[in-house]
């Protein structure tokens, strides 16, 4: 045994050091890109400011393409290779973040998402296709630590060690030991254990909204973000100019997801919450639940159409107007043949009011040229109707008829006027409207963004110099693709940036801004496709905001509907995709749980049950420690300091999180800073990179940490205004250990 044993490390170290000569080569290629693209940027900067501003523009064009390769070539220092692929046909194939290339074009990296590296994720024992063996490489650094392969077709093996018996053969290797490394505070890429049903996912077609539904630890949010790199990859003529919008719950998750698609080589998607994806306004407040379930209701639809429609208004009773030294009159009979002229036109209402102010001024002409004496033909038409644009009295009532506004101010004043909202929502009932009031000054809520969405497509902008401008930037666009094109066939970029990219670059503010710099100040901007994560908490409206977002209705939507806690939020995909995407949606599962151990997922799942919630939970790929309960006299800061310092000497590194009910949080970490001395706890909004943080329920959806310390879950499922959706979030966040502090007895299913 021994002497087997000796010769199993011999062959591995051998296999490791063969290894590590092939990505040393690859690592040196890369330095040369960075070094050859460096030197480029440089050229291009060093050429300066001269020039005419065509050449400015085609410079900073050409030093942003550089820029861009450059930050992708750094990105993907961390585990630039991870496997390889020995073909029966005896081709290897090196498998890792990017595609790389010598100069003679011979391919020394396939690109994880190129269909070379499909089999890497895809081939098994019963089904290999033409994969004889698949070796995971394990690296730290530029460091080759082990290797383990999985032999799909020993016959096809040839290795001088299979006969001896010598060769260790191992299959989830790779896999397990990613599970078991300590969480640090950012996600990290799953792109070398991406397991079969997630690579499915990842590799589906792009169009229609995809649902991946999947319980806790099953990978949802890694899964949607290598789609979105995969996507890129595949599509990158289609959506390089469009670009990918990913949404997550809020701003503290972001930060924990935004290192993923760099480190997959991609750096241009937008990232944003609900709350952020109406320019001008960061919403970060929240509603009473009732307040939250009326704005998130489609019903708020009507509401907001009749809210512009009161701006659209008939005078009771003629107006006198004072037109110089004459009397002109307002008459209702036309005011109402221009309003309804107006809203048959189609238009939002501050486009539509140029009809409208059209027909009410004809009338108005034709009466100034009788008093006038004067035939109203073309020839006088003109002067009359600058005398009328000079009159104050004129101006004032016709505005008054058809004001032009904007949706802050029409939301403003219907929430702060009691009379305007009743009359707009008569569908509502009174407890419905009452919750809406508020006084004008209260700031912006999340759940106000799709509405004020909503109403800048009911109300447009007023585009008589729109129109004329959009007429002049489609002439010169054509021109400068045009003009691009030479540009780039005279250069040696064009593997960079396209004409179109390049055009983007002459036409933006200083020929510098990206997709996603212009993506975002732009409501209008339609994206090439959508990731959204923790889809179940968003209302039908917030899916409204985001379809429009995207007119193609590609999206892809992340989530898990038994973990819903908004009272906006959804119990089943269909109540809102029905509705809002017809049969263009389709529903995929995932259903191993790799966080979670077992005795962990199978106390949350008991919970789950006993609440009443008929969900089939994911399996869980391992086992580990069983809960810990802890009962206190009185669960005060100082008998939760005791857990947590015990806690964190037993866990010896990774990340704690102390997981709280969402009322009273903010008063526990504030003293558990003053007893805990190190590591020093650190809130929930500032804890991504703290080894111990204080939480409530709500910032911790999403993340995962090594141990957990969940407080009175007792008060966790009374506070949740979804039965126990908080609470199963709460259990489910650990990788390694769960303790439970409690001092009221614990809710069934963990009594």
């Amino acid at each position: 045994m021994e002497g087997r044993a000796a010769g199993a490390v011999g062959a591995e170290g051998r296999e490791v050091a063969a290894e590590q000569a092939a990505v040393d080569l690859r690592y040196r290629r890369l330095d040369e890109l960075r070094e050859r693209v460096a030197r480029q940027l440089d050229e291009t900067r060093r050429s300066g400011p001269s020039g005419s501003p065509q050449n400015r523009s085609e410079r900073d064009a050409f030093a942003a393409g550089y820029e861009q390769r450059l930050s992708q070539l750094w990105a993907v220092e961390d585990r630039l290779v991870f496997g390889r692929l020995d073909l029966q046909s005896g081709e290897s194939r090196c498998i890792g973040r990017i595609g790389l290339s010598d100069d003679e074009q011979h391919q020394l990296l396939v690109d994880w998402r190129a269909d070379g590296a499909r089999e890497f994720y895809r081939a098994t024992g019963a089904e290999p296709a033409d994969v004889v063996r698949r070796r995971h490489i394990l690296m730290r650094g530029r460091r080759v630590v082990s290797v383990e392969d999985e032999v799909l077709d020993l016959a096809g093996l040839a290795h001088p060690d299979v006969e001896s018996g010598r060769l260790v053969l191992t299959g989830e290797g790779a896999l397990m030991a990613a599970l078991a490394e300590h969480r640090t505070g950012h996600m990290r890429d799953i792109v070398a254990t991406i397991q079969a049903e997630q690579d499915r996912i990842i590799r589906a077609p792009l169009p229609g909204v995809l649902v991946v539904q999947g319980g806790p630890g099953t990978g949802k949010t890694a899964v949607a973000l290598h789609r979105a790199a995969s996507l890129l990859y595949r599509h990158r003529d289609r959506l390089a100019r469009s670009g990918v919008l990913v949404v997550g719950p809020n701003a503290l998750f972001l930060r924990y997801i935004e290192q993923v698609l760099p480190s997959l080589g991609e750096t241009s998607a937008v990232l944003s919450t609900t709350g952020g994806l109406y320019p001008g306004v960061e919403a970060t407040a929240l509603d009473s639940d009732r307040a939250a379930v009326v704005k998130g209701d489609l019903r708020m639809v009507e509401v907001l159409r009749r809210a512009v429609a009161q701006r659209q208004r008939v005078p009771a009773r003629p107006v006198t107007l004072r037109v110089g030294h004459l009397d002109l009159t307002l008459r209702p009979r036309v005011v109402r043949e221009a309003r309804d002229r107006a809203r048959r036109s189609g238009q939002p209402h501050n486009r539509a009011r140029r009809v409208f102010a059209r027909h009410v001024l004809d009338d108005l002409v034709r009466q100034l040229a009788r008093h006038l004496g004067l035939d109203p033909d073309d020839a006088v038409r003109a002067d009359l109707l600058s005398e009328l644009h000079d009159a104050a009295d004129v101006r004032r009532e016709v505005n008054l008829c058809w004001m032009p506004t904007t949706p802050e101010r029409v939301l403003t004043e219907l929430y702060a006027r009691p009379r305007r909202l009743a009359a707009a929502a008569p569908h509502l009932d009174a407890a419905d409207v009452d919750a809406l009031l508020r006084s004008a000054g209260d700031p912006w809520t999340v759940a106000d963004v799709p509405l004020l969405d909503e109403l800048a497509e009911l109300l447009g902008e007023d585009d008589a110099s729109a129109r004329a401008e959009a007429r002049r930037q489609a002439a010169e666009r054509v021109e400068e693709v045009r003009y691009a094109r030479g540009v780039l066939g005279a250069s040696s970029a064009g593997g960079l940036v396209s004409a179109e990219m390049l055009a983007d670059r002459f036409s933006a503010p200083e020929g510098v801004a990206s997709v996603a710099e212009r993506a975002v100040s732009d409501r209008e901007w339609a994206y090439g496709h959508v990731v959204v994560d923790e889809a179940q908490e968003l209302s039908p409206m917030a899916w409204r905001l985001l379809l429009r977002r995207c007119p193609s209705g590609s999206v892809t939507a992340v989530g898990d509907t038994a973990q819903t806690s908004s009272a906006a939020g959804s119990s089943g995909w269909g109540q809102t995709l029905d509705k809002l995407a017809g049969g263009r949606w389709q529903q995929v599962d995932l259903t191993v749980n790799y966080r979670t151990p077992a005795e962990v997922m199978d106390l949350a799942t008991t919970v789950l049950r006993r609440a009443g919630v008929e969900q089939d939970p994911p399996r869980s790929a391992r086992s580990g420690s069983p809960p810990v309960f802890v009962r206190v006299p009185v669960l005060d800061a100082p008998a939760v300091a005791r857990v947590v310092s015990s806690e964190w000497e037993v866990l010896g590194g990774g990340r704690l999180a102390v997981i709280t009910a969402r009322r009273g949080f903010a008063a526990l970490a504030s003293r558990l800073r003053v007893l805990v001395g190190s590591p020093h706890p650190a809130t929930g909004d500032q804890g991504l990179d703290s080894a111990v943080v204080v939480m409530d329920v709500g910032q911790a959806k999403g993340l995962e940490f090594d141990s957990v310390i969940l407080l009175e879950p007792a008060e966790v499922l009374a506070q949740s205004v979804r039965g126990a959706g908080d609470l199963y979030v709460a259990l489910t966040r650990c990788t390694q250990r769960l303790t439970v502090v409690h001092a009221r007895d614990l809710p069934p299913g963990m009594d």
